[in-house]
């Protein structure tokens, strides 16, 4: 059971949709936590986020403001730091083919100053949030995460006798999230209309609460360098259309530069080194500092067969137009209505 009792956690990007409801689960199931620091660059939102989580009620919030890119200043903010969530990043596809080296700047030299100021300070977990589109990137946004998924990896291979580990959690699609499509359709069929991308796109679906509970598993249980990857259902996007406006026209506009038909976690090659538990598929170091066989013993695993591929367009669960309304019911509007 993960004992956070009197330790201090540093969230990278905490205001975010998962900074958030990280801070929420947090603060609700380990009260007697010691400090639990917001890292952010923009002090409005962090503002926005004291009204909810004020430090006169909850003792153990702080919040600073600083940028990834700054790394005398995140080296600074990590000292004392016991545990490091690193979900800072610039996620907008088109944003970062238009703007490619600010994306590389946050992206990736960013987390070699998470990596850089956790081997510098003490820090015994560090977790990394990274993406479905880091698996065989087409766009600027999947090469940055891919690239920074292999430095944390690696990073294992630094640490030397440090009582540290490194590991990575990946998912996709987060339903309601900031800048995704529920919210998107949910305001866009106040017109009638709903943009369709392609008639066969499919997405992976996945709660805030399911994605943190995913860091605080890898938080117990990594033992340095894994890849987290969740066993979760897809919808397609015409049934999610149908979901959120009944009603309402689905204009066909075309695939955006970047933009993938189906969201890919676990490539052919990945499953190489690609283990399946009950909870989780979990992509293992291609030069881990542990034994594979004696990991698939402590997590009742077992390799997955040669050729396996995690794609949201073929996989195995999937959900229908009343089980998404359900979804955005319990996690985007309680008042929803189709």
């Amino acid at each position: 059971m993960l004992d956070l009792t009197n330790k201090s956690i540093l969230i990278t990007g905490g205001t975010g949709s998962f900074g958030k409801k990280f801070v929420e689960m947090v603060l609700a199931r380990h009260p007697n936590i010691k400090r639990l620091v917001v890292y952010s660059r923009d002090e409005l939102k962090q503002f926005e986020m004291s009204q909810t989580f004020p430090t006169s009620k909850y003792k153990a919030m702080r919040y600073f403001i600083g940028d990834v890119r700054d790394g005398e200043r995140l080296k600074r903010a990590c000292e004392g730091i016991d545990v490091i969530i690193h979900a800072a990043a610039l996620k907008q596809v088109p944003a970062a083919e238009y703007n490619p080296m600010e994306c590389i700047k946050t992206n990736v030299f960013g987390a070699e100053n998470v990596i850089n100021a956790a081997l510098d300070n003490g820090v015994q977990r560090v977790v990394a949030l990274s993406t479905d589109k880091a698996a065989a990137p087409i766009n600027l946004y999947g090469a940055t995460k891919l690239c920074s998924d292999k430095l944390f990896v690696a990073a294992n291979n630094m640490k030397g006798s440090r009582n540290l580990t490194f590991s990575v959690v990946r998912y996709g699609n987060v339903i309601g999230s900031r800048g995704s499509v529920v919210p998107f359709f949910l305001e866009k069929r106040k017109e009638g209309v709903l943009p369709i991308t392609h008639p066969d796109m499919t997405r992976f679906n996945i709660s805030l609460e399911d994605g943190v509970e995913m860091v605080l598993y890898a938080l117990e249980h990594a033992w340095g360098g894994e890849i987290y990857v969740p066993k979760i259902p897809s919808y397609r996007i015409t049934e999610l259309a149908t979901a959120i406006g009944p009603n309402c026209e689905q204009k066909l506009v075309g695939v955006r530069p970047g933009e993938k038909l189906h969201e890919e976690m676990i490539t052919e090659t990945d499953s190489l080194n690609t283990v399946e538990t009950d909870r989780y598929y979990v992509i293992t170091p291609s030069t881990p500092t542990w034994d594979v066989d004696d990991y698939l013993k402590a997590f009742n695993g077992k390799r997955v067969v040669e050729g396996f591929k995690y794609n949201s367009g073929t996989n195995d669960e999937w959900l229908n137009v009343e089980q998404i309304r359900e979804q955005i019911r319990e996690h985007v509007d309680a008042e929803f209505t189709a």
